[in-house]
């Protein structure tokens, strides 16, 4: 059975690292890499979204005193640009 549905992110990130630790010393089944994989989108998927969200809250000061929000400018349009890391 997987976990995962049911942990915060600390949990996750502690079990991402047990998970870890464990494909080192012993290696990993064919469950427990799928849950490694499956936790570690998730913590991806986390990363990009905090950032998108925090850059959707960024207003910039442009040379000509107006003021550019970067969420109405990039975050609403779907833009992906450097933010689409994987």
């Amino acid at each position: 059975m997987i976990r995962g549905t049911d942990m915060n992110m600390d949990e996750k990130i502690k079990r991402i690292n047990e998970l870890y630790h464990k494909s080192k010393d012993k290696g990993l089944t064919d469950e427990e890499k799928e849950e490694q994989q499956k936790l570690r989108r998730d913590y991806i998927d986390s990363v990009k979204n905090s950032l998108r969200s925090q850059l959707n809250n960024v207003n910039i000061l442009e040379n000509d005193g107006s003021i550019t929000n970067l969420g109405k400018k990039y975050g609403s349009s779907g833009y992906k640009g450097d933010l689409n890391v994987k």
